[in-house]
Parts: structure tokens; C-alpha cells; sequence
């Protein structure tokens, strides 16, 4: 049996914080407290072996509570952890979160490029000496970008050798306008550096949340697939965010029925090969 692990997902407790990006009536659905007690019957369904929990919110507070739930949850096998890419040095920060009793679990961090004025952001100063320490930690880069922020991002990983990289997202094209370019061509140009991997995930909500049938997702998979090739593409749901088009079942059908064509091999790393190299799980 294949092992499998969603590679990126989520909770949040409204308690202990606002999720600020929460914004307008669209996102209601999920604008409340998740916790990994509604997920478990979800991951038990799908067969789902582990998860890595991902960041929510710009804050330094969040990523010792992941961790924290990574020493308690059997399945939270991983962290994708926040610091502050424009401070002088995120390594006092980063000191902290790998001293933390679960920091060996503590496998990439993320900032929100993808929300940032400036396109090219990824190419501050600041920003690229610090994802460069990021490396000097053993630690992967998460690169949440939308293609306005993408071609900066090639630039980025061009001139950081040493980082390895996942792609989150596949840079949320604009799907639900049916637009390919100039994401495809940044994709193929982002695809040929070796260290660069990619998460098939966060589709649904970047096409119709209405309106949408896997044909929607087959140009993009499969200029991923072409691009990338199984071996450093990864499964990941996004979930909850996605259950605003489409539920987890949903998630698993639309990437069983994508990998179906691919060989053991080829399926072994989407479902877990890629998530262990990217990020150096042990599991």
C-alpha cells in the first residue's frame, strides 16, 4: 500500500486569534474554529497517513502551537512554519522554533508573498539574505505566489542554489478566467531548476467555486506534469480552504483520477516520495 500525505493543510482557532484574511461573505463558510478533530474522519476516509500543517497568519506566535500539535497528533508529521523575511535576520527567530521540543518537525517556512504590493518582493534585499539563512538551517522555502508574483520568484530560486523549494499551490493560476499565460511559460522556466518542487493542491478555489468539473483542471495539471514530472510533484488539499468549491472527498477523487495514468513509481512520489525529499521527512 502506498503511503500518503497531504502536504498542506490547515486549522485555526478563532479564540485564540482572527484569521484576518478572512474577508467578506465568501469565505463564511469557513470563518469559524477548524480543528484536527473535524479532519480526522476526512484523512481516515481518504487513507491519508500524514499530514504537514501549514501557516495561516503573519504571526511568530502560530508556528510553536503547530508544533506543539505535531508532538501531540499522530498524523501532523510536519510544520510549515512563518517568520518575518524583512527583518535584518530571521535566525534568533528561527533558534527559537528549532529549540522547541517538536522543532525537529519544523520543515519549511512561508511568508505571503502572494499578498505583498510589490511583485518583485521575492528580489528585496532583506528578503533574499534571510530565505538564504533559511537554507544555512536545513530548511525548505514554501513560495506562495499568484503568476503576478512568479516571474520575481524565478529570479529568486536563481539566485538561491543552496534552498530547496516547494511551489505551493502551483502559483494559483487564473483558472476560473480559463487563462494559461504567462503562468505556463513562468511554470516551464521555474520547472528547470532541480531544486524547486511543486504542490498539486489549492485548485478548486482558484476556478468557478460553482461551477468547476475536472476538465477544468486537466491543462494545468498536465503542463505541471510535463513540467515538473511526477517526481517532484506532491498532493496537498488546502484543506479547509478548498471545502469553498469542494469537499475533501472531492479533492481526493480529482488527483486519483489525474495519477491514474502514471506508473507505481510515479504515483509513489506524488503521494508521498515528493513530500519526503522536499521537506526530509523520516517517516
Amino acid at each position: 500500500m502506498t503511503m500518503r500525505i497531504d502536504s498542506h493543510h490547515h486549522i485555526w482557532d478563532l479564540k485564540v486569534r482572527p484569521q484576518t484574511w478572512m474577508q467578506g461573505e465568501a469565505v463564511k463558510p469557513i470563518a469559524r474554529t477548524i480543528l484536527m478533530d473535524e479532519f480526522e474522519p476526512e484523512l481516515a476516509k481518504a487513507e491519508i497517513d500524514y499530514t504537514v500543517i501549514v501557516q495561516t497568519v503573519p504571526t511568530v506566535d502560530e508556528t510553536p502551537e503547530f508544533l506543539d500539535l505535531s508532538l501531540k497528533h499522530p498524523k501532523v508529521c510536519a510544520v510549515v512554519g512563518w517568520l518575518d523575511l524583512e527583518s535584518s535576520d530571521i535566525r534568533p527567530q528561527l533558534e527559537k522554533y528549532q529549540s522547541h521540543p517538536g522543532g525537529k518537525n519544523l520543515v519549511s517556512i512561508r511568508d505571503l508573498a502572494q499578498d505583498k504590493s510589490d511583485p518583485n518582493w521575492f528580489l528585496r534585499d532583506d528578503v533574499l539574505k534571510n530565505i538564504k539563512r533559511i537554507a544555512e538551517s536545513g530548511l525548505t522555502f514554501d513560495i506562495l505566489t499568484r503568476p503576478p508574483q512568479l516571474a520575481a520568484a524565478v529570479d529568486m530560486v536563481r539566485q538561491s542554489p543552496d534552498n530547496f523549494f516547494v511551489l505551493d499551490h502551483i502559483s494559483k493560476p487564473f483558472m476560473a478566467q480559463g487563462i494559461m499565460q504567462p503562468w505556463a511559460d513562468q511554470i516551464s522556466e521555474i520547472s528547470k531548476f532541480q531544486n524547486v518542487y511543486v504542490k498539486v493542491s489549492g485548485l478548486f478555489t482558484e476556478a468557478k467555486w460553482d461551477n468547476w468539473t475536472n476538465k477544468t483542471f486537466q491543462p494545468y495539471l498536465e503542463h505541471v506534469l510535463h513540467s515538473f514530472t511526477p517526481q517532484r510533484m506532491m498532493f496537498g488539499s488546502d484543506w479547509p480552504v478548498c471545502l469553498l468549491a469542494a469537499t475533501y472527498s472531492q479533492t481526493i477523487e480529482l488527483v486519483e483520477s489525474f495519477v491514474q495514468s502514471l506508473s507505481i513509481s510515479e504515483q509513489e512520489s506524488f503521494w508521498s516520495g515528493t513530500a519526503k525529499r522536499a521537506y526530509r521527512l523520516t517517516i
